[in-house]
């Protein structure tokens, strides 16, 4: 018998805030979080501008002396985890710490460490290596300093899968709750890799926008003057548990996550499948897994990246998998005014995901003007959308490949 699995608290820092009431507020008021990269002096790159986190504060929460030790995608990480743990009311000395997990992945983990250490490494030689670079860059240290600061001894490790990474850390988190492996898991995605490195090897592929003028207009998914992506940074994390746990000591119960799709592409290291077929089938396996009819889900929160292949490729696979009821369904890609924020995207979109279903309003797709060829659904542009939401997609696809998708609903009795 499969456990029922609710959403119990959700934390973000992302570049529209550092909590979840001011990311949702800057969603749905169409407030651009994107600008000119400060972390670094980019004036030398085909794309200068970044979705940046801003005026992250880890005083209170961190010692200064550990944070030095901590990567930013680790202390986006952190902070993003108090927010979900405090807001669900999870306290360590009020639970069976052997019994809840920490399930957080990253799509690229430390690469500012890895650009700075090498640096060092060139200029006085490797006895001038940090002893603390492998531990700061691996990409499971997120989840790892997750379950130190609250002694969470439940099953622990990270997921990388591109894009996909923090929809795959909260689906096998689901999973393991599902089949009892664990009674409540703190799980997302989290990324930091704003930095020469990170933005030049992007710019390399020529993935991102170089509408460097107008850094607020860059980032427009399904638009037909779209030009690639805009990296982001943050994280997303939220804590599921079983439905049992959660009622047994009385956690305010936000929404159900019902259901879960992956799948491959098997097709090209970057781009996605042209027919839309892995993508496709990851949703119709999130539908299956919810055992809900699709014609009942009103909301779509796309993967939507403002890359030419994917938006296109995204809306064919939707206009696959919903046929005739595809003008029923609400589409919209957050991204239009957060950046892709690589590893951390598809966990932050989840929280957006399940507050477009709490709130009954879908935040608009910024930027989409005019739609592209082939980008032929019903988009929410210009300003939110307040609707019903009965259940709600959420897409998420990265490099290789990967397809993961969930589905939430409200919670019942």
């Amino acid at each position: 018998m499969k456990r029922r699995v609710v959403i119990t608290g959700m934390g973000t820092v992302t570049p529209l805030g550092n909590s979840v009431a001011s990311f949702w507020d800057g969603l749905i008021n169409g407030r651009s979080g994107i600008g000119t990269i400060t972390h670094f002096d980019a004036t030398a790159f085909a794309s200068r501008i970044a979705g940046e986190v801003k005026n992250l504060q880890t005083d209170s929460l961190l010692d200064p002396k550990e944070v030095r030790k901590m990567e930013l995608f680790t202390q986006y990480a952190m902070v993003a985890a108090h927010e979900a743990i405090t807001s669900a009311h999870l306290d360590p000395e009020k639970v069976d710490r052997t019994r809840v997990g920490v399930i957080v992945g990253s799509g690229i983990g430390g690469m500012y460490v890895f650009e700075e250490q090498h640096s060092r490494l060139l200029e006085s030689g490797p006895r001038r290596i940090s002893p603390f670079f492998v531990p700061m860059m691996i990409s499971d240290m997120g989840s790892g300093q997750i379950s130190i600061k609250y002694g969470f001894s439940g099953p622990n490790f990270a997921t990388t899968s591109a894009c996909a990474t923090g929809v795959h850390a909260i689906g096998t988190s689901f999973r393991l709750l599902q089949y009892g492996d664990a009674d409540a898991v703190v799980c997302g995605g989290t990324e930091g890799a704003i930095c020469h490195m990170g933005v030049g090897g992007f710019c390399a592929m020529k993935a991102l926008s170089t509408r460097n003028d107008e850094p607020q207009k860059a980032s427009r998914p399904f638009d037909k003057d779209r030009d690639g992506f805009v990296i982001g940074e943050g994280a997303g994390i939220v804590v599921l548990e079983t439905l049992e746990h959660a009622v047994k000591r009385g956690a305010p119960i936000i929404a159900e996550l019902l259901g879960i799709g992956f799948s491959g592409d098997a097709y090209h290291i970057t781009a996605p499948d042209p027919d839309g077929d892995g993508a496709r089938r990851a949703m119709e396996a999130a539908i299956a897994d919810a055992g809900i009819p699709k014609e009942e889900l009103d909301h779509l929160n796309a993967h939507g990246t403002s890359t030419p292949h994917n938006d296109r490729v995204e809306s064919l696979a939707v206009r696959r998998v919903f046929d005739r009821q595809v003008d029923n369904l609400a589409v919209t890609s957050t991204k239009s005014m957060t950046g892709h924020l690589l590893g951390a995207a598809g966990a932050v979109e989840f929280v957006a995901q399940t507050m477009a279903l709490l709130e009954g309003i879908v935040p608009p797709t910024l930027n989409l003007e005019v739609p592209g060829e082939g980008c032929d659904l019903n988009y929410v542009t210009g300003s939110a959308r307040k609707m019903e939401i009965r259940y709600s997609l959420n897409n998420s696809f990265g490099f290789g490949g990967h397809n993961a998708c969930t589905i939430v609903g409200h919670f019942k009795n």
